[in-house]
C-alpha cells in the first residue's frame, strides 16, 4: 500500500475513533449520516437486511453506552468497529491479492472441549475431551488471524472458562475483540471484574428457556446461576448477550416477546439463535424443530428487531444477512485437537492446524470445493450445507477426503441421509415461496462482490446461471 493510501487509512481510523469518543452526545440519525459509518457499511454488507443490522448493532451498541465500563466500550469500538471493519481492510486487499480470494471475517477457535455440564444435544459433546489447544500454538493462529485482517474471534468449546489460562491469552491480544459462548456457572465475581477490566470479551450465556427448560437440559440450579451471573456481568459494565438452542419443544418460547424483554432486562446486549441439528451426542431428529417452526422463528425475528431493545441474531435464518453459506469462507472452526473445520456444525476435516498455517488451511481442498459450490442456490433463506443441501455436504466430503473428527460424526452422512434429504425438501418449499417475493437484486449484489471480474452488465447473471446448471449436472 503507497503513502497516498496509507494517510488516508490513517485518517479514517483516526475520524472512526474520534466518532467512538463522542458516541453518547450523538443522535442516531446522525450517527448513521456520518461518511465513515457509512462506508463501513458499505463494507462490510450487501445486502438491505444485512445493512438493518448492522445499523441496529450501532445504535444498540450507543444505547449501550450508558451501562458499560468505560473499558469495555473502549474496546468494543476501536478493536471490533475500528480494528475489524475498517483498519484491516487494507491487510484484506493484500490476502486476497495474494492468495486470490478473501480471507474470513473471523473465526472460532474452541481451547478445550472439556466442560462441567453434561447437557443433551450438545453439539460438541462426542468430541474427544483429553487434549486442549496448546497455549503458544492459539497465540500463533491469533499472530497469522490478525496478518490477514481477523479481529475478532469467537471462542467456543467445551466450556472456555474451565482453562484457567483463558484471561491470559485475552490480555495478550489485547486490539482482538472475543465473543465466548459459555455456561455462565464459571463466571464469579472476581472473573466478571477481570473482564470488565480487560473490556475485549463479550460473554454469550447459553438459556434454553424458561427455568424450567433451561433445568432440564443443563442441571437443577442452571437457571438462577445464569441469572446471577448476568447480574455479576450487568454491576461491572461488561457487555454480554444469551445464546439459545431452538428444539421443536422450546422454537417458539425462545421467540415469544416476553422471554426477549425478559433477557433485555437481564443486561443482554445480544442475542444467538441456533437450530438444533441432529448431530455431536445422542443425536435425534425428534430435537430438531420442523421446517415450519424455522419459518415461524424467522417471521418472529423479522417481527422482534424493530422493537426489541437489543440485537437478535440467527444462525439458520440470517443467511440473507450474509450471502448464504459462510462456512470454509468467511468464517472456520478450530476444535480442541486442533482439526479445522469449515463450520462449527459440520464435524469433519483434513487438516489440522498444527502441521499448517491459516492461510494453507483455507486453500485446502476440502475448503475450495466448498467454496466452488458457493453460493448453493439463488436462494439465502437456504444456506446450509448440512441441512439445506445435505447432498453438496456428502459430495465436497467425498471429493476431499475429509475425515470425522469425532466418533459419529459420520452419523450425518448416513444414518440421518434421508431423514436431511426430506428435511431439506420440505423446507426448500416454503422457502422457495418466500424467496420469490424477494428483490431478485439481492443475488446479483452478492454475485457482484463475489465474482468482481463480472464487470459486464449481464455477466453476473450468465455467471449464476452457469453456475446453477452445472450443480443440476452434478446432483443429477
Amino acid at each position: 500500500m503507497d503513502t497516498q493510501h496509507r494517510l488516508k487509512q490513517f485518517a479514517t481510523v483516526q475520524t472512526a475513533k474520534a466518532i467512538l469518543r463522542i458516541l453518547p452526545r450523538i443522535s442516531e440519525k446522525r450517527l448513521l449520516q456520518f461518511p465513515v459509518v457509512q462506508k463501513g457499511l458499505e463494507a462490510i454488507s450487501y445486502y438491505p437486511e444485512g445493512k438493518d443490522f448492522l445499523k441496529s448493532l450501532l445504535i444498540h451498541g450507543r444505547r449501550a453506552v450508558g451501562r458499560s465500563s468505560k473499558k469495555c466500550l473502549a474496546k468494543f469500538a476501536e478493536n471490533l468497529i475500528v480494528n475489524e471493519f475498517i483498519a484491516a481492510n487494507p491487510k484484506r486487499e493484500e490476502f486476497r491479492s495474494r492468495y486470490g480470494f478473501d480471507p474470513p471475517f473471523f473465526l472460532v477457535l474452541s481451547p478445550t472441549m472439556r466442560c462441567n455440564l453434561a447437557c443433551y444435544g450438545c453439539y460438541a459433546g462426542q468430541y474427544e475431551k483429553g487434549e486442549d489447544l496448546d497455549a503458544e500454538l492459539i497465540h500463533r493462529v491469533l499472530r497469522e488471524s490478525k496478518e490477514m485482517g481477523i479481529y475478532f474471534v469467537t471462542v467456543s468449546g467445551g466450556e472456555p472458562f474451565i482453562r484457567p489460562d483463558l484471561l491470559e491469552l485475552f490480555a495478550a491480544h489485547e486490539d482482538m475483540y472475543f465473543q465466548v459462548y459459555t455456561n455462565g456457572t464459571l463466571i464469579d465475581a472476581k472473573m466478571a471484574k477481570a473482564l470488565s477490566r480487560l473490556g475485549n470479551v463479550l460473554p454469550a450465556i447459553s438459556v434454553e428457556g424458561w427455568e424450567k427448560e433451561t433445568d432440564a437440559r443443563r442441571g437443577p440450579g442452571a437457571f438462577q446461576k445464569i441469572l446471577d451471573t448476568m447480574s455479576r456481568l450487568r454491576e461491572e459494565g461488561v457487555l454480554f448477550g444469551f445464546s439459545a438452542t431452538a428444539t421443536r419443544q422450546s422454537n417458539e418460547l425462545i421467540v415469544s416477546d416476553e422471554f426477549v424483554n425478559f433477557l433485555a432486562e437481564q443486561g443482554c446486549f445480544l442475542g444467538w439463535y441456533f437450530n438444533y441439528i441432529p448431530i455431536g451426542k445422542a443425536p435425534d431428529m425428534d430435537l430438531m424443530p420442523t421446517p415450519e417452526q424455522r419459518m415461524f422463528r424467522r417471521r418472529r425475528l423479522m417481527e422482534l428487531r424493530p422493537k426489541a431493545p437489543l440485537v437478535l441474531v440467527d444462525f439458520w435464518n440470517d443467511g440473507a444477512l450474509v450471502g448464504g453459506c459462510i462456512a470454509g469462507d468467511r468464517y472456520l472452526h478450530i476444535n480442541g485437537r486442533g482439526d479445522v473445520e469449515p463450520c462449527v456444525f459440520v464435524h469433519f476435516a483434513v487438516d489440522n492446524i498444527k502441521n499448517k498455517s491459516l492461510a494453507e488451511v483455507l486453500n485446502s481442498e476440502f475448503f475450495q470445493a466448498i467454496r466452488r459450490r458457493q453460493p448453493y442456490t439463488q436462494n439465502y433463506f437456504r444456506p446450509c450445507l448440512i441441512i439445506d443441501h445435505p447432498h453438496l455436504l456428502r459430495q465436497v466430503v467425498e471429493e476431499s477426503g475429509a475425515h470425522p473428527t469425532h466418533p459419529g460424526a459420520e452419523s450425518i452422512l448416513t444414518q440421518f441421509s434421508d431423514d436431511m434429504n426430506q428435511y431439506a425438501s420440505a423446507f426448500g418449499k416454503l422457502a422457495d415461496a418466500l424467496w420469490e417475493e424477494q428483490d431478485p437484486s439481492v443475488a446479483r449484489a452478492y454475485l457482484r462482490r463475489r465474482f468482481p471480474q463480472a464487470e459486464k452488465p449481464g455477466e453476473v447473471e450468465k455467471d449464476l446461471e452457469h453456475r446453477m446448471m452445472l450443480k443440476k449436472e452434478e446432483n443429477k
